[in-house]
């Protein structure tokens, strides 16, 4: 009789192990998964006012053609990838080829910024200042937010590998999450525009 008893327990510990395990592979990913729309907020309102600065720098700069459709262009591009991450967010692909595509918009946008500063009437108009104001203060929100998208997958993927959660996340399928990676250096750093 001791003996069953004893099965019985150890068959249920296990069962409530197995559950709260799964439950916190849901709960870590869905973290991860709100983390990650809080960087599409800040994302979408980015790719937002960059129609607006290249609409102001448009009017003084009408020899730069070239730069004005190559922000457009990476805009685009982020747009895209944005969308794909959003679908999925933590896949490896999704989340690389979104960083590659944010550094590539970084660039073309500090491009911009160094062409911006030979016209002293642009660096002087007050929708542009206001526009560079904005995008400023959304490029520290969108570090904020990939911190803490980053924070959330290092959760997520602790839990999913550590045992013996890493037993239910093979059964179930629960895949490793995929840090979004920040700009090289060279593009990390904000262009600094004086107007």
């Amino acid at each position: 009789m001791g003996i069953f008893i004893f099965s019985i327990a150890l068959v249920a510990t296990v069962a409530v192990i197995l559950i709260s395990s799964y439950n916190d592979l849901v709960k870590f990913r869905n973290h991860y998964k709100n983390a990650y729309s809080q960087i599409d907020v800040q994302l979408q309102r980015r790719y937002d006012l960059i129609p607006n600065l290249v609409e102001t720098a448009k009017g003084y700069m009408k020899h730069e053609r070239e730069t004005l459709e190559a922000v457009i262009s990476t805009r685009n591009s982020a747009i895209n990838a944005s969308s794909r991450a959003v679908q999925n967010p933590g896949d490896p692909q999704a989340m690389q080829q979104l960083g590659n595509a944010e550094a590539a918009l970084t660039s073309a946008l500090g491009h911009l910024m160094v062409i911006s500063e030979s016209y002293p009437e642009l660096k002087a108009d007050r929708t542009m200042t206001q526009v560079m104001e904005e995008l400023s203060s959304t490029e520290n929100r969108i570090a904020f937010a990939r911190q803490a998208f980053n924070d959330a997958v290092t959760l997520y993927n602790t839990k999913n590998e550590s045992f013996p959660s890493n037993l239910v996340a093979n059964t179930f399928n629960f895949r490793i999450a995929e840090l979004l990676p920040e700009a090289t250096s060279e593009v990390r750093q904000a262009p600094r525009v004086s107007f």
